[in-house]
């Protein structure tokens, strides 16, 4: 993030989100219901847990399996630990998974399956991506360095023409990074730069947590099963195909909420200035897709509801079908717009063309 301090917009005539917020705030309160997860959210995280530690069980103690189903039940962790991270980690770090903290510094924990940190995700995915949505050099999700241009107004590259072919692949990588540099990375220029979600831990006690969290990781991943017998590239490749499985699925539902022909990258003024308030600034910067899918909304955590999501972060995703109603009336009311795809395989296509339109040339488009 760079040195400029945002400012968003503080004028809305139409009192869009005070209007909106009393919509939503109403129906809970008239429902009687909790903002937080229920029973159907915990039956979720058994099921997506259950994904995740079944195969492995089964690997663990089954020595005789080919090849090919242990490659298959790797996939299946993959999917297992997507599952978790979207329906339970992100609930549990939103603070939303429980009306109990400590349930969600429990469930939070399970960043650590991602291989992930929980300082250093508050401060990426909580401060930088939900205050300053799609805006280069403050949004770090869309900052893919030099290999991918997620934004116009990111610099080109000549190699950027080629980048509708190859960002699928490197998509699966996301969370091989976090396991190998990404969270070293973050710790170091976080803390240099005071950047915290709630209370701003001591350096040393992130460090010492961050250190540790990756021997408990590499020790479990790694040395458990060289111990149980497992060559060195099978627990390699294990390693990769879990990874790279789960590593396409959260970045392929990322890019489908952000990276879309209908989604602004909006750029601050030279005083910091950002032209909308910062509701309006979230409709306008985020997108739905497979709104009706109930397979898609069940395993993405309700991730497929962005716009809701980003305008509501304090409350649980399997509410978000709901709120939904409330957000597209008032949008549409107060004329303003409403991102959404019908299905997910229309929403890839049109994330497939914004990368091929974001490849070209920006001197010969302009010319």
């Amino acid at each position: 993030m760079k040195e400029t301090t945002i400012r968003f917009s503080n004028i809305d005539k139409a009192k869009f989100f005070r209007t909106l917020n009393k919509k939503v705030n109403n129906y809970f309160k008239e429902n009687n219901i909790k903002k937080t997860g229920n029973t159907r959210l915990y039956i979720k995280a058994i099921v997506m847990f259950s994904l995740f530690i079944a195969p492995l069980i089964i690997l663990f103690t089954v020595k005789d399996l080919s090849g090919w189903l242990q490659a298959l039940l790797m996939v299946v962790v993959g999917i297992g630990m997507a599952g978790v991270g979207m329906n339970v980690m992100h609930d549990a770090n939103h603070e939303v998974f429980s009306s109990k903290k400590w349930v969600n510094k429990l469930m939070g924990a399970s960043i650590y399956i991602l291989a992930g940190n929980d300082y250093n995700w508050k401060v990426q995915h909580n401060v930088l991506h939900h205050t300053y949505t799609n805006i280069v050099g403050y949004d770090e999700d869309i900052d893919a360095g030099r290999i991918i241009r997620f934004s116009k107004n990111s610099k080109w590259y000549s190699f950027h023409r080629f980048q509708k072919y190859y960002s699928f692949f490197l998509y699966g990588l996301l969370t091989v990074n976090w396991a190998i540099t990404t969270d070293f990375k973050q710790t170091y220029n976080y803390l240099k730069r005071k950047l915290s979600y709630g209370k701003m831990p001591k350096p040393a006690t992130q460090w010492t947590k961050l250190i540790i969290g990756k021997i408990v990781y590499y020790s479990l991943w790694v040395v458990l099963p060289l111990y149980l017998g497992y060559t060195w590239w099978q627990v390699l490749a294990g390693f990769m195909i879990m990874h790279y499985t789960a590593g396409i699925i959260l970045s392929v539902v990322f890019q489908l909420a952000h990276v879309m022909p209908n989604t602004d990258m909006p750029l601050p003024d030279k005083n910091g200035n950002i032209e909308n308030t910062w509701a309006i600034h979230q409709l306008h910067t985020t997108s739905n897709f497979a709104p009706k899918n109930k397979f898609v909304e069940f395993y993405t955590g309700g991730l497929n509801h962005q716009v809701e999501h980003h305008l509501f972060t304090q409350i649980s995703h399997i509410h978000y079908k709901k709120i939904a109603e409330f957000v597209k009336e008032t949008a549409k009311e107060f004329k303003l717009p409403y991102h959404e795809y019908d299905t997910m395989i229309g929403a890839v296509k049109e994330h497939y063309r914004q990368l091929k339109e974001l490849g070209k040339n920006p001197k010969l488009a302009t010319a």
